[in-house]
């Protein structure tokens, strides 16, 4: 099988570039993707995108993820949701894709609320504080989890 990944962003990630650019920079969402899929691209990493503000969405999206098959792996980046979406933790947790949470900004160096995940339990990691580079950091990971053939390591 093919290096296949899906990028899930959450809430207000639709917003980058506009909002609080001291801590998310002013890059857009497409600037963002536009980044990770020329990484992915150098790779050999087929991906595919989705963003949503709504809850039921992304759930409905890694549910769908699980179905459909052929996922290496996916990168999420639930926003708000990461703090308190027991439902998306739970989605996470039921289907068998390893899953890697990423987040633009240094979760645990803000907000003490912040630094609590609760989908991170379902995840095979976390990877925080690098703005796109979070996400390319996880592609790193996914690559190097085919090359070896598991997925935990």
């Amino acid at each position: 099988m093919g290096k296949k990944v899906l990028v899930i962003n959450g809430a207000n990630l639709n917003m980058l570039g506009t909002r609080e650019k001291s801590i998310y920079g002013s890059g857009t969402l497409q600037d963002l993707i536009a980044q990770v899929k020329n990484h992915a691209d150098k790779l050999g990493i087929e991906t595919e995108f989705f963003q949503s503000g709504h809850e039921g969405e992304i759930i409905d999206i890694i549910h769908e993820a699980a179905k459909k098959g052929g996922y290496s792996a996916i990168i999420i980046n639930p926003g708000a949701y990461t703090h308190y979406s027991i439902a998306i933790a739970d989605a996470i947790k039921a289907v068998d894709i390893p899953f890697i949470e990423v987040h633009i900004s240094n979760i645990h160096a803000r907000e003490e609320f912040r630094s609590k995940s609760v989908t991170a339990a379902g995840c095979r990691g976390q990877i925080c504080g690098f703005g796109a580079g979070s996400y390319i950091a996880a592609l790193h990971v996914i690559d190097l989890w085919q090359e070896k053939g598991k997925k935990d390591e």
